[in-house]
C-alpha cells in the first residue's frame, strides 16, 4: 500500500513535473533541465535493467527523440514520466534487436532507488535489508517480473501507466508486479530477514 507520506511526495514530484514540462513545451531551458532532473535517474536504472552497461547510450538517445518531440506531448506530470518511459523501452528494444539478444535485466545501480516516488509495497521489502541486496535480487526476477517492478518502483509509475509502457492489459502488470515483489518477499523470509515482509507484499495496488 502507498503510505501517506509517500503518496504526497509522488504528487508533489510529478505537480513540478507537470509545471516544469508546460514551461519546457514553451522553450524554457532551465524548466527542460528540471523536467530533465526529475525523470532521468529512474529512467536510467530502467534501461540498466533492460540494457545494462549500454544503458547511458540509449537514454542519450531517448532524450533526443523527447526533447525533438516534446510540443507533442499532452498530459500531466505523471502521463510526461510513463510518456519517456515509452520512448526509452522502445530505443532500448531497438537496441537489442541490433545486437540480436532479447531484453534482459542486471544489477541495477543503488543511487536510483534515491527518487521521489518509491510507493508500492516493495518499501517493506526495502526499508527489511540493504537496498544493494534488494536490487541485487530483481535481477534474478522472470523478465516480465524484473520490468513490471523497475517500472513501479524505479521509474515510479502506477499499474495503468506501466501498463500502457509495456502494452499489456493493467490487470497482466499488477500480477507480474504482485509476483515479483512476492519473490523478493519469499526470499526475505527465506534468508530469515524481514518476517514482516511478506504480509506486505501480498497486494499491490493499482
Amino acid at each position: 500500500m502507498v503510505r501517506g507520506g509517500d503518496q504526497q511526495r509522488v504528487q508533489a514530484c510529478d505537480l513540478e513535473l507537470g509545471k516544469a514540462v508546460l514551461l519546457a513545451q514553451q522553450g524554457d531551458e532551465g524548466a527542460f533541465e528540471t523536467a530533465y532532473r526529475l525523470v532521468h535517474p529512474g529512467l536510467l536504472g530502467y534501461l540498466r535493467g533492460l540494457v545494462g552497461a549500454d544503458a547511458d547510450d540509449v537514454a542519450s538517445d531517448a532524450w533526443l527523440e523527447i526533447a525533438r518531440d516534446l510540443r507533442r506531448f499532452r498530459g500531466d506530470g505523471t502521463g510526461f514520466r510513463g510518456w519517456t518511459a515509452t520512448i526509452a523501452r522502445h530505443r532500448a528494444l531497438d537496441h537489442l534487436r541490433k545486437q540480436k539478444r532479447r531484453p534482459r535485466t542486471s544489477l541495477i545501480e543503488e543511487d536510483v532507488l534515491d527518487l521521489p516516488g518509491s510507493a508500492d509495497t516493495v518499501d517493506a521489502v526495502l526499508e527489511s535489508v540493504s537496498t544493494k541486496w534488494a536490487i541485487a535480487q530483481i535481477s534474478g526476477l522472470p523478465p516480465d517480473q524484473a520490468e513490471a517492478v523497475l517500472l513501479r518502483v524505479v521509474v515510479g509509475l502506477d499499474g495503468p501507466a506501466a501498463a500502457r509502457v509495456l502494452g499489456k492489459r493493467p490487470g497482466a502488470v499488477r500480477t507480474a508486479a504482485h509476483r515479483g515483489l512476492r519473490r523478493l518477499a519469499d526470499q526475505l523470509t527465506s534468508a530469515g530477514r524481514g518476517k514482516n515482509a511478506v504480509g506486505a507484499a501480498g497486494h499491490v495496488e493499482g
